[in-house]
């Protein structure tokens, strides 16, 4: 309702401004009023039509274009203002097409100097600044191995994550070389790696980020170190499914998002005593022991199990085993289904 009432008072102000300029035209032929009314309206339409059409507007992007024209112009006076003994004695029209030319350098340099190094700073504007906290929007920092996985694509369309995603142009990189492996495997799961990507990229609900940019002190270093440094900088996470990467993460202070965790932390709770029917697929390691699996993987080692591999089986569990890697259940033959 609010733009609808904007973009109406635009108008009139646009048939105003019109009126204005057809006031102080005093001779011409009789089409020009006509045409100067319905050009000024032509053009007010025009960008109401832009404005509808690009609905998804980065405030980061327009706040520094705005920034970068304001000290473009600001630096280009106070650089007119320090050659002006220089252009005294030079023709008018001269000097004017110089400051012209310089101050369309400046702009189009602080604009472009602004816009590749937004994310090193953050404009102190509070409405900005309050729309971050309430959002809680600090970015992801996704790893080559979630976006193979595959589950990522699954969680954000759930809408539990409501956070920008970072793809970083190193990951991005090694999932392109994956792809082209030689190897039929790591070429099959770089493929997907990729097909993930897309699927993220063609869901208008999710911001994903190519990041181009590399720190001075991401120089020689590793992938997963790469990622770690990334991360601190933007004050971020890092979504993984490696437990190495995990662990580095740790090391350096950066919060680290393991799917495996969320995965583990959804699987159904089974307390010591509770009883559930599981089919013996093989020998455990241990003498006695048989191993089985419910449907989400998780491993299930039946103390007296080993006789009675390819059968279903009901046991009492005695234990549960949780570790970032998976959950392992340790239960007790009880009786044949």
């Amino acid at each position: 309702m609010a733009l609808l009432i904007l973009r109406a008072v635009f108008i009139m102000v646009a048939g105003g401004i019109a009126t204005i300029v057809l006031n102080d035209i005093k001779d011409g032929p009789s089409w020009q009023p006509f045409a100067v009314f319905f050009g000024i309206l032509g053009l007010a339409v025009v960008t109401i039509l832009v404005d509808y059409l690009v609905p998804q507007k980065r405030i980061d992007t327009i706040s520094a274009i705005y920034f970068g024209l304001v000290v473009g112009v600001l630096l280009t006076y106070v650089v007119t203002l320090a050659i002006t003994p220089v252009l005294r004695n030079a023709d008018a029209a001269l000097a004017v097409n110089v400051r012209l030319v310089m101050g369309l350098l400046l702009c189009y340099t602080c604009i472009s100097l602004l816009i590749q190094t937004k994310d090193d700073f953050r404009f102190i504007i509070p409405y900005i600044e309050f729309a971050k906290e309430v959002k809680g929007l600090k970015p992801y920092v996704l790893d080559t191995s979630v976006v193979i996985d595959g589950r990522i694509a699954d969680l954000v369309e759930t809408n539990v994550l409501d956070n920008q995603l970072i793809m970083p142009r190193f990951v991005l990189g090694e999932l392109q070389g994956i792809a082209d492996s030689s190897d039929k495997l790591r070429r099959s799961r770089g493929r997907r790696g990729l097909d993930i990507l897309n699927r993220l990229r063609s869901n208008e609900d999710v911001d994903l980020e190519i990041y181009d940019r590399e720190l001075p002190e991401m120089a020689g270093q590793p992938v997963d170190m790469k990622l770690v440094l990334l991360a601190k900088h933007l004050e971020g996470k890092v979504v993984t499914g490696d437990y190495n990467l995990n662990k580095v993460a740790k090391i350096h202070s950066v919060p680290v998002i393991n799917l495996n965790d969320i995965a583990n932390s959804l699987k159904p709770v089974f307390l010591p005593g509770e009883e559930l029917d599981v089919k013996i697929v093989k020998a455990g390691e241990e003498a006695g022991q048989g191993v089985g699996y419910l449907d989400d993987g998780t491993m299930i080692v039946v103390e007296g199990g080993r006789e009675h591999v390819s059968t279903v089986v009901r046991i009492a569990v005695t234990s549960v085993l949780q570790t970032s890697a998976g959950r392992m259940i340790f239960g007790k033959y009880s009786a044949k289904t």
